[in-house]
């Protein structure tokens, strides 16, 4: 392949991601499929309904994952999620701020992009706080203290952090072998536990749920084969094209968010690029502007008081530096992240969604002694 013929794969790969992500925007936008409105519905409500689409996305994420690995187009050790060693530390301070930071901010980082879609101004300040936050925590200010007081504290997981490392280790199968069994165990256990509850089989949760899990998987697809090249006609190397890791990756929304604060400041020094992450974050909020438009809901909305702004300014801090910190972020990790079967997106997710918890009971007892 010449040079010739891998600009022009690459731009394939970036229109695909980006016509997948209008897609995925419109989906979002449409279905309201929310991790923070997740938590918010059975910390408010005990209604579990949007808690189950989000599961069965991440079991579909989980088996499409398994049997990619398992037919050999793909491996866990070349995505993003593969490291050495396990930051737990930074996984669960870095979850429960974000989390934390997706109540105040109204949403994370995927819910709002699709909110600017919408017309909601509010989420164009949280964007561009979490940006800025996540921009400092990853290279500016905040940079010494998080590699030096978090990442500094790390568990060797012996095998590695993947489940299909551990089942290999446990089995002797080969990591293929081990990563579709690992896969079938767990995402058809997730699969019972949402079917489990009847009333929650109707088309549009059961539609939501799947589409978004093939939605991740389609990005792996994208970003892992077709996007994959063993010898680059210039270095030599295995290559990931458009990547910003140089390896595998799919949906994420606060480290795209802050690479594309950092190319529109600075596009013209000749070092940035287009990205599959930065043509994902704009494509979901184009497709969330479509849907918008053509579902009648698109309205311009702004902040109401200098309190409602500083909450969502406050939340789009936490997001930025805690996505940073825990690697992830509600999506990156709790989607992407635990497709693969990694025990620090685990970590992470729990961390984000417990983060979440107690900013809502907060919020109420706030709201209770107003009353």
């Amino acid at each position: 392949m010449d040079d010739a013929q891998l600009a022009h794969l690459q731009t394939l790969v970036l229109m695909a991601v980006g016509l997948m992500s209008i897609f995925f925007g419109a989906l979002l936008q449409r279905s309201h499929f929310c991790t923070m409105g997740a938590v918010s519905d059975i910390v408010v409500m005990s209604d579990w309904t949007r808690m189950r689409q989000w599961v069965l996305a991440i079991a579909v994420a989980i088996l499409g994952f398994g049997c990619m690995t398992f037919a050999g187009w793909i491996t866990p050790l070349k995505t993003i999620y593969a490291t050495p060693s396990a930051m737990w530390l930074s996984a669960i301070v870095g979850g429960g701020l974000f989390g934390w930071g997706m109540v105040l901010g109204s949403g994370c980082g995927s819910k709002s992009w699709v909110r600017l879609g919408s017309g909601n101004l509010k989420s164009l300040v949280v964007l561009m706080v979490m940006a800025i936050s996540a921009l400092a925590a990853m290279k500016g200010l905040l940079a010494l203290p998080r590699v030096l007081w978090l990442e500094s504290v790390r568990l060797d997981p012996g095998p590695g952090v993947f489940a299909s490392q551990w089942l290999a280790l446990a089995t002797g199968w080969a990591l293929p072998q081990a990563a579709l069994a690992a896969s079938l165990a767990i995402g058809l256990a997730l699969l019972a536990w949402v079917l489990s509850e009847r009333s929650f089989i109707t088309q549009h949760n059961m539609l939501t749920g799947t589409l978004v899990g093939l939605c991740v998987c389609v990005f792996w697809w994208i970003s892992g084969v077709w996007g994959h090249g063993l010898e680059h006609p210039q270095t030599l190397d295995e290559f990931f094209l458009a990547t910003a890791s140089n390896r595998m990756e799919s949906f994420s929304f606060t480290g795209p968010t802050a690479h594309a604060l950092d190319a529109l400041l600075y596009f013209s020094d000749g070092s940035k690029r287009w990205t599959v992450g930065l043509v994902s974050v704009f494509g979901v909020a184009v497709g969330a502007g479509i849907s918008a438009l053509m579902n009648g809901s698109f309205r311009w909305e702004g902040f109401t008081s200098r309190a409602d702004m500083s909450r969502h300014m406050w939340g789009g801090a936490c997001m930025g530096v805690g996505a940073v910190v825990a690697m992830g972020c509600s999506i990156g990790q709790g989607l992407s992240g635990l497709s693969t079967l990694n025990a620090v997106s685990l970590l992470a997710t729990l961390s984000i969604i417990g983060g979440a918890v107690l900013a809502l009971r907060q919020q109420m007892r706030a709201l209770e002694r107003q009353a």
